[in-house]
């Protein structure tokens, strides 16, 4: 049986309960969950409720990443990322054989759905998203998986960093290779210390990815991951920007670019990345009332 159907056998139909709590829509699927609109039948709370089964060992993983979510999200409380509330377990056999995570629910479309329509659109999301991610270094975590498809916006412009599932320490190795191919950091590709510097090579690899359309080359040889990895000094380096697309501010290609260096020192710091989108943006936006018309351009 092919996992698409095995999937919408196990989605719970809306009125049906689960963990406690009522669905009223499915929203999503991931390789081993599924994630619902729910309401608390008590308080009324409307919540995203994630469901991950362990159907093989191979699945312990997904439970694993689950509950990292849970001890990383429950210690953060930042508006541009997004709130977990609560961890939910069943056992079968004394086996943890299924988690429910409830989560803040985020109304929007994530980047990979819908990528910032101008380039301050793009300068107003990455601000925020930089603000997310420094505030979650300054608690001491990285978040490790930094992609279009894990930062949602609202109808009203309000960016949330979501899935912290591969989220770690400040400083940690980890075991197995973890990331998405055309986001990874060279350090992860070669298990090394992952630091903010890695969210900030991921960042400047979605950043990329929302105002050219493509993906920058990195550390990996193949799309599947299992190639030799190449060395730092043999990561070639992506196209600028601004070659790309010629509308956009040097200042900005400069900066995705400088996010995306294979090494690590010569990457800017998470607070300087923020620093210079919101300059970025600021231009960007008294050139936009310029324009318009609301702010009179600047006299000698």
């Amino acid at each position: 049986m092919n996992q698409s159907v095995a999937q919408r056998e196990c989605t719970v139909a809306p009125g049906s309960e689960i963990a406690g709590f009522r669905v009223l829509k499915e929203l999503g699927t991931g390789a081993a969950s599924f994630l619902y609109l729910v309401q608390d039948p008590r308080s009324k709370q409307i919540w995203a409720l994630k469901h991950v089964r362990k159907e093989t060992e191979k699945d312990q993983r997904f439970l694993d990443q689950t509950e990292v979510e849970y001890s990383v999200g429950t210690q953060l409380r930042h508006e541009n990322v997004r709130r977990v509330e609560r961890l939910i377990k069943n056992r079968r056999v004394l086996r943890v054989s299924e988690m429910f995570l409830l989560l803040e629910l985020v109304d929007g479309l994530p980047l990979d759905k819908q990528p910032p329509a101008t380039f301050l659109e793009a300068a107003d999301i990455f601000t925020q998203v930089a603000d997310g991610l420094l505030y979650m270094h300054s608690r001491g975590f990285v978040h490790a998986d930094m992609k279009p498809n894990n930062v949602i916006v609202t109808d009203r412009g309000k960016a949330k960093i979501i899935d912290l599932g591969q989220s770690c320490g400040i400083g940690t190795i980890k075991e197995r290779i973890q990331g998405t191919m055309d986001y990874i950091a060279p350090e992860q590709v070669h298990r090394r210390a992952i630091t903010p510097s890695t969210d900030v090579y991921n960042l400047g690899a979605t950043m990329y990815w929302c105002v050219t359309g493509r993906h920058i080359p990195t550390a990996m040889t193949d799309r599947t991951g299992l190639g030799v990895a190449k060395d730092d000094h043999q990561i070639d380096r992506p196209i600028p920007p601004i070659e790309i697309k010629p509308n956009i501010s040097q200042e900005f290609s400069d900066l995705i670019l400088d996010c995306v260096h294979p090494d690590p020192e010569r990457r800017p710091t998470m607070e300087a990345v923020r620093n210079r989108l919101q300059v970025i943006h600021l231009r960007l936006e008294t050139a936009e009332r310029r324009a318009n018309g609301v702010v009179p351009p600047a006299t000698a």
